[in-house]
């Protein structure tokens, strides 16, 4: 089924496509928001660093965004898929799994990122309760508490340094040979930081909470929260890089400040532009999106009033 001429569509229900919808509501713009209602922090209990909604379930504020929405009637949001979309005369035909199709003028993608966890033992059942990635969100309620940082790779110790804002009781699990050099290990050491190779056969824990960290050499060290470099993320939706936007060597969706791509009226925000951009930051980029894309309508509007004068 295929609908009228939309200003914009946005794939993706999270903090940066809702408010980009509020702002572009607002402006008098006819906006399309397909969501399939499975947020990146749908395992996370309270969201934090979120003014006004500081320890707030995730689940409530994008409830609360919603019951706001309602007032803008021309706003709608779709609980659906995007299969495909096309750039045709300056225009983006959107499929969605159910079957519509959607043509608007400009186009947003929120689709984030989706996490691939490690395979150890008892992880699902604490990531989102007492291990997390993000340490702006979650290193308050953890500070000065037994931690284990697990992860390995380039980006360990910078990491390291940044959970040893909020606690010096660290032991770092790279759950296999460490790729960190000799003088970054002697860091380590000079801080008290053990450093532990041997791969981890479980975290055990109990409702939720952390207790041990458990290895294949038969070890078990007590931890009660922990933090990890990467929860193995990758892109929600690779139909950007179909259409030509590159991705960088991070797997991040190449844009500019505003989330311009380099196709012209696609724009891309939040985790997908980022990896992991956090509510705040979500919020900020979908706003200044969307203040760009009302901009550019409001242009194209001017001119083609010129145009049908002549």
């Amino acid at each position: 089924m295929q609908s009228d001429l939309a200003d914009v569509v946005i794939a993706g229900g999270g903090p940066g496509g809702l408010s980009a919808a509020l702002v572009l509501g607002r402006s008098l713009k006819k906006v399309i928001v397909i969501d399939e209602g499975k947020p990146r922090n749908d395992v996370t209990r309270k969201a934090h660093g979120f003014l006004t909604r500081d320890g707030m379930n995730p689940s409530l504020i994008r409830q609360i965004a919603r019951e706001q929405l309602d007032a803008y009637k021309n706003i709608s949001i779709l609980k659906d898929v995007v299969e495909d979309v096309e750039r045709k005369k300056g225009r983006f035909i959107t499929k969605t799994k159910s079957g519509k199709i959607l043509n608007s003028k400009k186009m947003i993608f929120a689709t984030g990122m989706k996490d691939h966890l490690p395979a150890i033992s008892g992880l699902q059942s604490v990531y989102g309760k007492t291990v997390f990635h993000c340490p702006y969100c979650d290193g308050w309620e953890r500070r000065n508490e037994p931690l284990a940082v697990i992860g390995n790779g380039d980006g360990l110790l910078p990491f390291i340094k940044l959970i040893h804002n909020w606690s010096k009781d660290l032991i770092v699990f790279t759950n296999g040979p460490v790729a960190i050099r000799y003088e970054e290990k002697q860091q380590l050491a000079q801080r008290s930081i053990d450093l532990i190779e041997s791969p981890i056969v479980e975290l055990q824990s109990s409702n939720g909470k952390l207790e041990n960290v458990i290895l294949r050499n038969g070890k078990s060290f007590s931890r009660t929260g922990g933090f990890m470099v990467t929860t193995g993320e990758k892109q929600s939706s690779m139909i950007p890089a179909r259409l030509g936007v590159p991705l960088n060597d991070k797997g991040e969706y190449e844009s500019s400040e505003h989330g311009q791509t380099n196709l012209e009226g696609l724009f891309i925000i939040g985790d997908a532009k980022n990896t992991f951009t956090s509510l705040a930051g979500a919020t900020s980029q979908g706003y200044e999106a969307a203040v760009k894309i009302n901009g550019e309508l409001a242009e194209e509007e001017w001119a083609d009033v010129l145009l049908q004068r002549d």
